[in-house]
Formats: C-alpha cells, sequence, structure tokens
C-alpha cells in the first residue's frame, strides 16, 4: 500500500480585528481542579458559586480513567487525573500511573507547552497546593518540555513545615486559602492568558472522613474558594476588552462503599464533573458523556491554538465547543477483517481512515500512516481486510471536517 504525506490539519477561526470590524477581544482561559469531590457528592451540598459558573454556562458529568479493560484504563488517582487533563490523553500514553510521577513522556505536551509554542508572548499562571504540578507533570524548565517558563507561579506551602504543620488537621485548608488569595489577586491584577488553580482540601477530609457531614463542609469551603476566584474572572470581564472561558472539575471519585478512597474502575470512582461558563456547548456536551481529556482541545479551541497534525492525531478528547464530525471511535479484528466504527455528529461529510501499525511517536517521531480510504460519515463503519490474521498492534486515525479521533488495538 503506497504511504501518502499527510496534509496539515486546517483549523477555523472567527476573524480578526480589521477596519470595519468591532475589536476581538483577548481569549483567556482558567481551569480549576478540585480535588477527589465525586459527583454525587457536589450534586448533594449546597454550592452556591460552582452553581453561579453552571448556571452562566453549562453543567455535566463526565468521566475518567479511560477505558476500563481496555488498553487506555487510567487509575483514577490525582496525578494521573491531573495530566490527562494537561495531555488530553490517558495514560498509555502521558505515562503518569500514580502519584510518584516518575517518567512523565513529554512528547505529549501540555496545554501550557501549546500556547507557549504558538503564543510566547502570552502569559501563564499556576497556583497550587502541590509543588509537583508544576515541577513534574507540567515539567517546567526541563529540557525535554523545550524549557519553558511559567509567567506567574506559586505554590510548595507544603514543603513548609514551620508555618504549616502537618499535625494541624487544617494545614491544607490553610494553604489552599493562601492558594486561592494568591490566584484571585493575580487573576484580578495581572490578567494571565492562561491559569491554573489547584485545591486539595476536600481529598484530604474524604481520605480522613469519606462520605460525612466533615467532607460536606470542606466541600462548600472549596466552592466559596473558587467564587472568590471567580470573581475576579468577573471583575476582568467587566473592565477589560476580555472573553474568558473557566472550567472546575475535579480529578477522580470515590469509591462506593464510603466515600473515603479512589484509584480503581469502580463508577464511582470514575465519575466527575465538570462546571464552565461556556455559554453555549456543542452537542456532544449534552448527549454523550465527556471525558477529562475533552478539556485540552476544548481550551485549544476557545484560545485559537493551532494543534501540529501529528500530535493532534494523538489526543483522546474532542472539543466540547464548535461543530464536531465524529465521535465515540471503536475497532476490533474479526476472523481477516478490521472493523472499524464512530458516532457520526454532522451528515454531508467523508470520513478519512488512516492506519499504522508502529508507535514511534512516544518516541518523539512521526508514524507513517496509511491512508486506508474514505467513506461516508453517516456509513458509521469501515472495513479493512487483512492479507493474514493478524492481531498485531494498530493505530487507526478517522479525520473529519472538523475533528480526528483516534483508537488503538493491541496484542
Amino acid at each position: 500500500m503506497k504511504i501518502l504525506r499527510l496534509l496539515p490539519i486546517i483549523f477555523y477561526f472567527s476573524l480578526s480585528s480589521h477596519d470595519g470590524f468591532a475589536q476581538e477581544k483577548a481569549k483567556k482561559t482558567l481551569f480549576i481542579i478540585v480535588d477527589g469531590i465525586a459527583a454525587d457528592m457536589l450534586e448533594s451540598v449546597n454550592t452556591p458559586y460552582i452553581d453561579m459558573i453552571s448556571k452562566e454556562g453549562a453543567y455535566t458529568r463526565a468521566y475518567l480513567g479511560g477505558e476500563k479493560g481496555g488498553y487506555s484504563e487510567t487509575p483514577t488517582i490525582s496525578a494521573v487525573g491531573y495530566n490527562s487533563l494537561l495531555t488530553g490523553t490517558w495514560a498509555n500514553k502521558h505515562n503518569v500511573w500514580d502519584n510518584d510521577i516518575e517518567a512523565p513522556n513529554y512528547h505529549y505536551w501540555t496545554i501550557f507547552r501549546y500556547l507557549k509554542e504558538q503564543y510566547p508572548e502570552k502569559k501563564t499562571a499556576v497556583f497550587s497546593t502541590w509543588l509537583d504540578n508544576r515541577t513534574k507533570l507540567l515539567g517546567e524548565g526541563l529540557p525535554e518540555t523545550g524549557n519553558w517558563k511559567l509567567d506567574f507561579s506559586f505554590d510548595g506551602l507544603e514543603l513548609d513545615t514551620l508555618n504549616f504543620p502537618h499535625g494541624d488537621e487544617f494545614y491544607i485548608q490553610k494553604i489552599d486559602e493562601e492558594v486561592t488569595n494568591k490566584a484571585a489577586l493575580t487573576l484580578k491584577e495581572e490578567g494571565p492568558d492562561l491559569t491554573w488553580v489547584y485545591l486539595q482540601y476536600t481529598d484530604n477530609t474524604g481520605h480522613q472522613y469519606g462520605d460525612s457531614p466533615e467532607n460536606n463542609k470542606a466541600i462548600q469551603i472549596i466552592d466559596r474558594q473558587v467564587g472568590q476566584i471567580y470573581n475576579a474572572v468577573k471583575y476582568r470581564e467587566q473592565h477589560f476588552s476580555e472573553d474568558w472561558l473557566v472550567l472546575v472539575t475535579t480529578d477522580h471519585g470515590r469509591q462506593a462503599l464510603d466515600g473515603k478512597g479512589h484509584g480503581g474502575q469502580s463508577e464511582r470512582e470514575k465519575t466527575i464533573w465538570i462546571s464552565t461558563n461556556l455559554k453555549k456547548p456543542n452537542n456532544y456536551f449534552y448527549s454523550a458523556r465527556p471525558a477529562i481529556v475533552d478539556l485540552l482541545p476544548t481550551m485549544a479551541d476557545h484560545m485559537q491554538i493551532e494543534i501540529p497534525r501529528k500530535q493532534h492525531m494523538e489526543l483522546d478528547g474532542v472539543s466540547l465547543m464548535g461543530d464536531l464530525s465524529l465521535s465515540h471511535p471503536e475497532a476490533v479484528i474479526l476472523g481477516d477483517e478490521l472493523i472499524i466504527s464512530w458516532e457520526p455528529q454532522q451528515s454531508n461529510e467523508t470520513v478519512k481512515i488512516w492506519i499504522t501499525e508502529t508507535d514511534q511517536f512516544h518516541a518523539g517521531e512521526m508514524d507513517r500512516y496509511q491512508l486506508a480510504g474514505e467513506v461516508d460519515i453517516t456509513k458509521k463503519k469501515f472495513i479493512i481486510p487483512l492479507k493474514r490474521k493478524k492481531r498485531g498492534f494498530y493505530k487507526i486515525v478517522l479525520e473529519g471536517k472538523h475533528n480526528i479521533v483516534n483508537r488503538w488495538i493491541t496484542p
């Protein structure tokens, strides 16, 4: 089969300001991760500030942890969830499997690196109750991540045992307060283009108390902190020509028995939620069950970040705004046939099916895809005959007009 050179992805952006057009507002994004709040926990507690964000935009349950029992199965553990959001991929790609963060695969870029590579002048910020988010997951300043640097950061207070002694049950709450205050002030005064805020206290109370009044109170405390940060965004919108996307979510659910543990693939551990001020989510947001990996392409769309093609072909998420062509790719080998299927989100389109038997991307190289065919999107299926009953490794990419999805087959 002839190997064809892949053409660049075409992105459609709104018009920039020119004579005769109103000036376009600066695109800014804030995402907040509040640790370890299962969807049913959030929905059972009075959270007026998160509810306010949802009322201005939208709310949905979502999931993480990849496909249970599949090649993308991903532990429902904090750092793993953060990195799935940051890279738009599951752990089989980004290679963070626990909170030790031993060997992240930095070939899967974070949203911060995508922004800095395309718009080096734009400002980035991280405010976090855990230092490793910046130093290990984002890999700030490392040669492996291109030596990129944040413009604003505030973290590491958990290492200050003098001012925040770990014998104090509430030391993480106190750190969260400091992080919240610094984040709100910097957002209000500086308005970074891309900001990540991470707050931890609800995970501590979850592990200690599980489903309990104590944990409910912790959720309300974090809700107030989210409100303080969001008020800074509202100030920016009122006083500056800025268009803010705000996303609030969590990194995992809790065990069904008592709400204390997490890490497995139970429904409650995998079920998370997304609260956003996004005014017009697409149909996928409502009709499907979004995933944490969908947040990176959503942020990229909002900020008009062009994801390079070879990296776009690796993303496991789709955007929650704008048009989509297709979603939910599946692939299976039956006998001597490779059967590929999908769910169309549009009609009057065609789907290009690309395939490779290599995974060079994990080492930073480009896989050599072959165009297996092109078919009407409404067919929902494409069959590739195999010359032999080969149950090897395949990477399959489905390309529509508006988006790309992928699926692997592993031995």
